[in-house]
Formats: structure tokens, C-alpha cells, sequence
């Protein structure tokens, strides 16, 4: 019922490579007998529509067909990966999980059962409705993870549209809106799912090498790792025809130096949250931050320079938060942007940004300009409270090489002078050994970080 769809190009395609794992082509054929086998594995267990269960693992054939299988039973889905290892309890039990299925390294799986009660009353709308559901948590980089509840059946429907079938890697993790999305995309036409085990440069690069990938789904801080590893000039990258990044601003020096060295790739800004989803989009060109969003389903406005989404597929609310849409049903992102007609420059959030005497500062445009500097691996900008001036810039860094703290404080003074204005320039900068973006490859940018 759910699923017919996706069925419907399986059979099509059922001849054709769905998934790629562990060095082993799977057939759309397999996707159809795994699902199979996991609706009786299913009734064996007593798993009812309805039921929210966990998803724990990585994708592979077993995850992949587990999920379309709890799709079409009705179940309410809560996948989790390694990426949240530290919150893992905390996120079962915010979700209210009642099974947990585990899947290891070798694709089996393990069925596990909780003490929890679904008694929240966004869950039980769904189960009144019998309808399967999606409970994603953000990621919360700038404070609490917030726990999204989605119906499946407007998620889905964007899908029925036929589109272009590509091979494609998947680097978003699944718990994480872009990386579902891309499942389903490639799935509904019956395109390749590429997996990846580890996430860094070479082994990404390597895989598109050795599979043909076309579509590298991923984020502006694993494009800058790509850059600084230089890992592109150890393969082969001419199967790759498109790039998409979204879930941060890229900056505008990553972007230009990526485009000019591999100008025949075609790089497009995508914009989605875990809250409504993932829009269709178009940039203006391949080096430019300016970007369309849209598309069925979703409905754009801005409201004193904030973007605002109204969108079929949007979460029905959050499990641990009041609802953040306005009275006549519209997101509000915090997402603080400039318009140019048709085209839109996401400039980041709200929250982010700094506020020096009333002047404004946006932490992805200092990144910008000290990412351009030799030495710098990543830089992550934030605001601290200051008495006089409201708050002041400071910059965490992670060098390349070893540098003294007093002379990359120096030299990142002198490389900003006269690239940005004098109240934008870092007056504090502390040199950290940790990386600065998450298991997500998403910046980590917070006062202290």
C-alpha cells in the first residue's frame, strides 16, 4: 500500500544493481524477497503496525529493506546510528521505542524489546490513523537534539514523481534527513545505493573511483577535508558529474577553490531541515551561494530577513519541544537570509549570529576568508559575551602544521585586515587539536568550542 510505488520500479529495474555493500552488488530483485522475508520475520515476532521501533545500524541491504518493511507495516521509525552512540539511550527513550532491531557489521540482525509505553499524543495520531511514521532528531550542534515526528505519507509522496536515476554514494548518515533522502531518491528511481563504511576522504574518493559514482551527497566541511587532504589527486573522479551540500552554509572560498579544480562537476546548494524535509533547488551557477528553493509541496517566505517554509511533508511537531510554526502553519527555519529575485543566500542562523554594538557579524563569512589561509585546517567562529560591545568575535582553529598561539593570532589579524571590516575581525583565537564539526560532518559552532 505505502510501498506500491517502489515496488512498482523493483520490478522494473529488477535485473539492475539497487546496493552496493561491502564489495557485493545487490539486485532490485533481492529488495523485493528481503522485504519479503522481513514482513514474515516481522509476524513471526509480533511486531504490530504501530509499533515504534528502533533502527540501529549503517546502511546495507538488511537496513534498507527493514525499513521499507516497517514502511509498509505502519510502524513508526526512529533510526540511529553510530553518529549519536553518546545519546542513544536517551534517544530511545525520548522516542518512546518500544523494539529495537540492531543490525551489526555482518547485516544481522537482532531483535531487542523495552519497557517503554508510546503514549505521547503526536505517536498515537499516527497510530489512530494508521498511518507509518519518522521520528529524526537534529542535530543539535547549538543546543538541545530536538525529536522530529514525521508522517511518512507526505514524505513519501514526493517521491511518485519519476526523476533522473543516478549511481550515488551514501555519506549522510540515515538518522539524518539528507541521507533518508537520498535512500528514498535513488530507490524510487531506480538508481544505485553505494555504501560507505568509513567516512573520510580517501575512502569516499576511492569508492566513487572504483564504482563509477555520479552523485556525492554530502556537507561544506567534508568538501573543505576533500580539499585539505588532497585525496582528490590520489583517484579517479571523472565518473562524478554532481556534488550537492547542504545542513551548514559552504564557504564561499571552499566552494570557488572545489569548482576550479574540478569544473566539469556540477555543485548545487540543497536546503532541507529534519523538521520539513528536503526542497528541490537550483544555483545560480556551480560557485555561487545563491540558490532557488522550492518545489511541489513547499512554499517559501521571508519575514523580516528570516525563511520561513510551509510544506506538505512538514513534521506533525517535536516530541520534547513546543511547536515552532507560526498560527497559519508556517516553519520558521531561523535562517537568517538575502534575496535576489528568484534567488536566496543563506547567510546562517539566527542564533549564530554576532551582535557587536548593534553591527551584525556572520560567523561563515570570517570561516571564509581565515579558511583561505595556508595553515588553517578548520576554523569554527563564535561569539562571546562582552560588557562593553554586547559580545565580541572569537575563533577556534586547528592548525596544519604547529604555529605558535602569538603568531597565528597575528598573522590571522593581518590576513583579515582589509578582506573584512574591523568589528568582524577575531579578537580572541584559540588554537584546539579536536576537529570542530561532528560525527555529522557538520560545523560545531558554540562560545567555548
Amino acid at each position: 500500500m505505502f510501498i506500491d510505488f517502489l515496488v512498482d520500479v523493483f520490478r522494473e529495474n529488477s535485473e539492475k544493481d539497487a546496493v552496493i555493500w561491502h564489495n557485493k552488488n545487490y539486485s532490485y530483485q533481492m529488495l523485493i524477497d528481503k522485504i519479503d522475508y522481513w514482513d514474515e520475520y516481522l509476524d513471526q515476532n509480533h511486531v504490530n503496525p504501530g509499533t515504534v521501533i528502533i533502527v540501529e545500524g549503517d546502511f546495507s541491504p538488511s537496513s534498507i529493506t527493514l525499513i521499507l518493511a516497517l514502511i509498509e507495516r505502519s510502524c513508526i521509525i526512529v533510526p540511529l546510528t553510530v553518529s549519536i552512540s553518546a545519546k542513544r539511550d536517551e534517544f530511545i527513550e525520548i522516542a518512546q521505542g518500544e523494539v529495537i532491531l540492531a543490525i551489526d557489521e555482518n547485516d544481522q540482525v537482532r531483535l531487542l524489546r523495552s519497557s517503554n509505553i508510546t503514549s505521547h499524543h503526536l505517536l498515537r495520531q499516527l497510530i489512530d490513523i494508521g498511518h507509518p511514521g519518522l521520528i529524526l532528531f537534529s542535530s543539535g550542534s547549538t543546543g538541545k537534539n530536538k525529536a522530529a515526528v514525521h508522517d511518512l505519507v507526505g514524505i513519501l509522496n514526493k517521491f511518485k514523481i519519476r526523476r533522473i536515476a543516478r549511481r550515488a554514494i551514501t555519506f549522510l548518515l540515515y538518522d539524518h534527513i539528507g541521507g533518508f533522502n537520498t535512500m528514498l531518491y535513488q530507490l524510487s528511481n531506480g538508481g544505485c545505493i553505494v555504501t560507505a563504511q568509513e567516512r573520510d576522504p580517501d575512502t569516499v574518493l576511492q569508492i566513487i573511483e572504483k564504482y563509477k559514482v555520479e552523485l556525492l551527497p554530502t556537507s561544506p566541511t567534508f568538501v573543505n577535508m576533500i580539499l585539505l587532504s588532497e585525496a582528490y589527486k590520489r583517484y579517479d573522479l571523472s565518473s562524478l558529474k554532481m556534488v550537492t551540500y547542504g545542513t551548514e552554509p559552504m564557504h564561499e572560498s571552499t566552494l570557488r577553490c572545489f569548482h576550479e579544480l574540478f569544473p566539469s562537476i556540477q555543485l548545487l546548494q540543497t536546503y532541507g531541515l529534519s523538521e520539513i524535509g528536503i526542497m528541490r533547488s537550483k544555483s545560480l551557477t556551480s560557485d555561487s551561494l545563491w540558490v532557488k528553493i522550492g518545489g511541489e509541496g513547499f512554499e517559501t517566505r521571508v519575514v523580516d530577513e528570516i525563511l520561513q517554509i510551509k510544506a506538505e511533508s512538514a513534521m506533525l511537531g517535536y516530541l520534547n519541544a513546543p511547536s515552532p510554526f507560526t498560527e497559519d502553519g508556517w516553519f520558521n527555519t531561523g535562517d537568517r537570509v538575502e534575496i535576489s529575485g528568484e534567488y536566496l543566500k543563506i547567510l546562517g542562523r539566527q542564533s549564530e549570529i554576532i551582535n557587536i554594538g548593534g553591527q551584525k557579524v556572520y560567523p561563515a563569512e570570517i570561516e571564509s576568508v581565515i579558511q583561505e589561509m595556508e595553515n588553517i585546517a578548520e576554523v569554527s567562529v563564535y561569539g562571546e559575551k562582552n560588557a562593553i560591545m554586547g559580545q565580541i568575535v572569537c575563533a577556534s582553529i586547528r592548525l596544519r602544521q604547529k604555529e605558535e598561539q602569538k603568531e597565528i593570532f597575528h598573522k590571522i589579524r593581518k590576513y583579515c585586515h582589509g578582506r573584512l571590516q574591523k568589528f568582524q575581525i577575531p579578537v580572541k583565537i584559540k588554537i584546539v587539536e579536536n576537529d570542530l564539526h561532528s560525527n555529522r560532518f557538520k560545523k560545531m559552532r558554540r562560545e567555548g568550542a
